[in-house]
């Protein structure tokens, strides 16, 4: 009689307290020796209910809670829950307040892939790139602290505009910044970009396909990096974005480092619209004409969507003639693209397996909502 054969597999959990994960994310390992046979997230130990929560605040009250589902580019879901309001209530935005919410929202997202690109290059071993992110995003941080009174989870545009107008100091600031940061391409590229241990860490490491991400709906640079030039921003223009002339950055391989390279020169485009902004900046209000005090649309529903530091940010409104929406659906970008997660770590190495994770630029209370 044959003996049954022994368990080749083990159970290896990874979170939801490890450090690569940057927040209360689980993974179950499946693993075969020191390969991954089957990777499994668990999410929701970070749930807080925000969508419920809408349910039994007014929309103004609901504002704040932006800030707290993606609290790394906030501004940008500002903007899109704004809009979202704004649509329902057939509330036209004066121009220069778009102006201000497209300078700021794009000053955010800067900051927003220093942060990634500092804290990813720490989980991979390498401390020095960590250090010059976040001397650079504290420039922004301060420049965005003037103005929002916020230097993290933002809750600075309103419905019909902006509570507060931009001064020639930040103009400057902004101008100084940008020309700051691309005295620096150098400095990363010679730190990172053309590091051997990088690039053998990345490269053909975590590969999408276009097929993958259409099949998934992956957005934002987990797309771009995989060729697909889609970008809301220019997909659907919105706000002020139309008038200004910016490129998609998109990569070839569909691997870390083109993911990588795309949030890189993504900077530079972001670079290149603040400064148009600044250049082409118009005279006039920051705020709307006879902004209703008490917001209470009429009964439908409306879809407003933006582009954010991970990809497609959604928000989905049903008003029932209330001071309270009735219903509030966010889609939000890292809960999409994590879900390819299990597909692309098949058959790698642990060690891989933290680069892919951290490749996909994830925020946990955002996917846990």
């Amino acid at each position: 009689m044959l003996e049954p054969l022994e368990e080749k597999t083990y159970i290896l959990n990874l979170g939801p307290q490890h450090p690569s994960t940057h927040g209360v994310l689980r993974v179950v390992l499946e693993m075969e020796g020191e390969f991954i046979v089957k990777a499994d997230p668990d999410i929701g130990y970070g749930h807080r209910g925000h969508e419920h929560m809408a349910e039994n605040r007014n929309y103004l009250q609901f504002l704040p809670n932006m800030g707290r589902v993606d609290y790394l580019h906030a501004l940008a879901f500002n903007h899109g829950y704004c809009m979202a309001v704004e649509k329902l209530i057939g509330l036209e935005v004066p121009e220069r307040a778009e102006f201000i919410r497209v300078i700021t929202a794009e000053l955010n997202r800067i900051a927003s892939h220093l942060l990634w690109v500092g804290a990813y290059l720490l989980d991979l071993g390498a401390f020095t790139p960590f250090l010059y992110c976040f001397d650079d995003r504290e420039n922004i941080l301060d420049l965005l602290d003037r103005i929002t009174g916020s230097r993290l989870t933002y809750c600075f545009y309103r419905f019909g505009g902006v509570p507060q107008d931009i001064d020639q100091e930040f103009i400057d600031g902004c101008r100084a910044f940008a020309k700051r940061l691309r005295r620096r391409w150098k400095d990363y590229d010679n730190l990172v970009t053309k590091n051997i241990i990088f690039i053998e860490r990345t490269k053909g490491i975590g590969v999408i396909t276009k097929e993958q991400c259409r099949l998934y709906g992956l957005t934002g640079p987990m797309a771009r990096g995989s060729g697909i030039p889609y970008d809301i921003r220019k997909s659907e223009p919105y706000s002020a974005y139309p008038l200004f002339d910016f490129e998609i950055p998109i990569g070839e391989n569909g691997d870390i480092m083109d993911r990588y390279l795309v949030r890189m020169r993504e900077m530079e485009q972001s670079l290149r619209i603040i400064e148009q902004a600044l250049d082409k900046l118009p005279n006039g209000p920051i705020m709307a004409e006879k902004v209703p005090k008490r917001i209470k649309p009429a009964a439908g529903e409306v879809y407003a969507a933006v582009e954010t530091a991970r990809g497609e940010f959604g928000c989905y409104i049903v008003s029932q003639g209330d001071v309270k929406p009735y219903r509030i659906k966010l889609r939000v970008p890292s809960f999409a693209n994590l879900s390819i997660l299990p597909e692309i770590s098949r058959d790698t190495l642990v060690a891989d397996f933290v680069a892919i994770l951290g490749s996909i630029d994830v925020v946990v209370p955002e996917i846990d909502r």
